[in-house]
């Protein structure tokens, strides 16, 4: 099979342990390309928390972020095809973060907000801190999320985080039962909520379709439930070795981990050709 897209996760994925792309990886991907195997980030980070990685490979396609909340066009610096959450949605989503007194985070339009800092956030922070202003993410301290909410234009997501997985558990069934929206799992104690029917594969499948691109022809790469969808689309599902049972057994092929040359090994296996 020749495959025409490469679709990659990040956290847990392209992305190794130190949160950076392994040197082996951006060749194996620079080869692919070359043979005209188009590449993209498919993540659920917000598209500021993307970019630095999305400009250190060169890419040209537009991201799918927020677990496929919307395509980000870097180019034109614009979202593109996209569905955030209601107004009402939101503020619904807000009553039960304070009624369960969940750690959170708000994707506002173009910066993520937060209201206190945690572990998740801390480490956020200090990876930013590490990377040029051009490409440092903007992510602001928020005196209200009521007032943010009242104020914002769009709202891309919620994202919560919790040690006690009972209490997250607990969280997600009443934001379903009540308000019907999207949750899944980006990490083992980190949950991220969106409008009804958002996922990373709904966004895929669509982009693709208007492309004319098959979905034999896309490989895809990812370590987490939220990449699940994503992986049954593509013709190649690949899940990392340091990904759960369960997203092994809905990948077609389990490669390395991320802190390994996976993505470089399936690349040659099944993208690259001899030269």
């Amino acid at each position: 099979m020749k495959y025409r897209l490469i679709a990659l996760d990040l956290d847990g994925t392209l992305l190794n342990s130190q949160l950076q792309i392994r040197n082996e990886t951006i060749d194996a991907l620079s080869r692919a390309r070359a043979q005209g195997v188009q590449a993209m980030i498919v993540t659920g980070r917000h598209h500021v928390a993307a970019y630095a990685y999305w400009k250190q490979l060169g890419l040209e396609l537009p991201a799918i972020c927020c677990n496929g909340a919307y395509m980000y066009d870097y180019r034109a610096h614009q979202p593109l095809a996209n569905d955030p959450l209601t107004r009402d949605e939101a503020r619904g989503l807000l009553k039960l973060v304070r009624k369960h007194s969940i750690d959170t985070m708000v994707y506002d339009k173009d910066f993520m907000a937060y209201e206190t800092i945690n572990k998740h956030l801390r480490a956020m922070l200090d990876w930013s801190a590490t990377l040029p202003e051009a490409v440092r993410p903007r992510v602001e301290h928020a005196q209200s999320y009521e007032q943010l909410l009242e104020n914002a234009e769009i709202i891309w997501k919620f994202t919560s985080s919790c040690d006690d997985r009972a209490a997250l558990s607990a969280y997600v069934s009443e934001i379903e039962q009540s308000l019907g929206l999207s949750c899944v799992w980006s990490g083992h104690n980190r949950l991220d909520i969106g409008h009804a029917g958002n996922s990373k594969g709904r966004r895929l499948a669509g982009w693709i379709a208007e492309q004319g691109i098959a979905r034999e022809e896309v490989i895809a790469f990812g370590d987490e439930q939220n990449d699940m969808e994503m992986l049954r689309l593509a013709g190649m599902g690949v899940a990392m070795g340091n990904s759960g049972g369960e997203i092994q057994a809905c990948a077609d092929w389990t490669t390395g981990g991320n802190d390994s040359n996976g993505i470089a090994d399936a690349l040659q296996r099944f993208v690259l050709t001899p030269a």
